[in-house]
């Protein structure tokens, strides 16, 4: 049951990984006086309001964003959006993906406490790269949240000839209900990639 789970947990990683495509031509709506205009960030746009009168909008990302589902939250970079999947049986998963493959993952489970999937979740996640003949090594490890909440897991690195990838995989639960927390960094990048990360953990809060 539990490999099932991990299973389906990190093929869901694998197929939300990639880009977000949006259909709409402007990211967004933004309304004044009841006048609504379609606008990009970054954006100049000339709003005639019902007075007459004609104003300049501009619309613009904030560096960080905060993201919430109610049982967790963090901040992140507002260029990285986040996406939620229902993976079934009570699981909820939420990935922040860059462009250089860097990911942060959520996991929230209902049924379940998920900390003892942290073994099974790395196995799906370096299977494929140990086959290859990466060497994985790796060892226990314990997170304290800046609210004094401690998570248990373990972290991990797969060697390569030619490059290598950092993991954490950490959890918090009660006897039926959890959340699974998935981190993973490339070496190459880890100079502009590592303080996602970081700003991830220093802001992350946990509701249970």
């Amino acid at each position: 049951m539990r490999l099932r789970f991990a299973a389906a947990a990190y093929a869901a990683i694998v197929l939300c990984a990639g880009p977000a495509r949006a259909d709409d031509p402007k990211a967004f709506r933004l309304t004044i006086d009841g006048v609504t205009v379609d606008i990009d960030p970054g954006e100049d746009v000339d709003v005639k309001l019902p007075s007459g009168k004609t104003s300049k909008v501009r619309l613009d990302h904030n560096d960080f964003a905060t993201f919430s589902d109610g049982t967790f939250s963090f901040v992140h970079p507002s260029s990285n959006s986040v996406t939620k999947s229902d993976l079934g049986d009570g699981i909820a998963q939420y990935l922040m993906a860059s462009a250089l493959g860097t990911l942060v993952v959520v996991q929230t489970y209902d049924k379940m406490n998920p900390v003892s999937l942290n073994q099974l979740m790395l196995q799906e996640m370096t299977k494929e790269t140990v086959q290859a003949g990466g060497q994985l090594t790796q060892q226990p490890t314990t997170r304290k949240l800046a609210d004094g909440k401690q998570l248990t897991g373990l972290k991990a690195t797969v060697k390569t000839r030619t490059d290598r990838a950092d993991f954490e995989i950490v959890g918090f639960g009660a006897a039926d209900r959890g959340l699974l927390f998935i981190t993973r960094v490339g070496d190459q990048d880890n100079v502009t990639e590592q303080p996602l990360i970081d700003k991830f953990w220093e802001t992350l809060k946990i509701k249970l």
